[in-house]
């Protein structure tokens, strides 16, 4: 699951990759612990690590060809899943009452007041 989550950062991060500290933090991994996970991810050639363009000393982790096909192929599996175990089992009434749900529960949004705050 720690191989995935990373690969899914490094996806929403585009082309231009994420620091590599900054993926073990988010990950709450010790830089040594996210050394060998980024290993193992570049030995089979879905991530490529780049020196910092930023400042030289740090390194950037980007998907390779292999792993944004890898993630497509993923995030496909992961949406038809969701689609055939969740939402197909919903009317159209249920699915805007559940999207009503997750704009309330957004925590980007901080203009829309939750449900029994006084805000």
């Amino acid at each position: 699951m720690a191989e995935y989550s990373v690969l899914a950062l490094l996806g929403e991060a585009g082309q231009n990759g994420m620091r590599m500290s900054e993926l073990a933090q988010l990950r709450l991994m010790s830089s040594g612990g996210f050394t060998r996970l980024a290993d193992r991810l570049e030995r089979r050639g879905l991530i490529e690590r780049r020196r910092s363009a930023d400042d030289g000393r740090g390194f950037t982790a980007v998907l390779t060809k292999e792993g944004r096909a890898l993630m497509r192929k993923a995030w496909r599996r992961q949406y038809g899943d969701l689609r055939r175990l969740f939402f197909d089992r919903l009317d159209d009434e249920q699915l805007r009452n559940l999207a009503d749900v997750w704009a309330r529960l957004d925590p980007d949004d901080e203009g829309v007041p939750k449900q029994g705050s006084s805000a």
